[in-house]
């Protein structure tokens, strides 16, 4: 992505996103480092009313992704790290898009916001959990200014993922 970074709006997510985040991730190439296949319905409508719960309570959540014409295209935001594994208490900030809306800078321009939010929320850093070779994402914790930290072995997967860190009294 070179030029300038697209306009984009969160919102938290409404019931109705749930359909429109599960039509948006049912792509296998979305999903790779998600569990490698599209998620139920069930799967996001637990996650959205989830996230107006956090929205709620903490003050910033997973934001429904929308481009210029309003379309939702994705999340970002940030919610606590909920596994027993890895950075446990921690606030994790992340991003998933439709692959139509790959490399336009659109996850960029809302980490950026996202990063924004939870500073003025109070949360003193944050971590992005990334999985080795989503490079994608690995860009996008850099253009953040995120350093990579310490990776966790994740339980049952014979892999481990990369956590990269941000202060946020560091942040661009």
């Amino acid at each position: 992505m070179n030029g300038p970074l697209p306009a984009v709006r969160l919102r938290v997510p409404t019931h109705e996103d749930a359909l429109a985040w599960h039509r948006v991730f049912a792509d296998p190439e979305v999903m790779e480092f998600h569990g490698g296949k599209p998620a139920a319905l069930s799967v996001y409508e637990e996650l959205t009313a989830r996230q107006r719960r956090h929205d709620a309570e903490l003050g910033f959540c997973l934001w429904t992704l929308l481009d210029e014409s309003g379309e939702v295209i994705g999340f970002t935001g940030a919610q606590p790290w909920r596994p027993d594994w890895g950075p446990v208490g921690e606030t994790e900030i992340g991003w998933r898009l439709g692959r139509a809306h790959w490399g336009k800078g659109y996850a960029t321009a809302a980490a950026r916001e996202t990063v924004r939010r939870v500073r003025a929320a109070g949360v003193p850093g944050v971590v992005a959990m990334v999985w080795p070779g989503n490079e994608r994402s690995i860009a996008v914790t850099r253009r953040l200014g995120m350093e990579r930290a310490e990776s966790y072995a994740h339980p049952t997967l014979n892999e481990s993922a990369l956590c990269f860190r941000l202060n946020l009294g560091d942040a661009p």
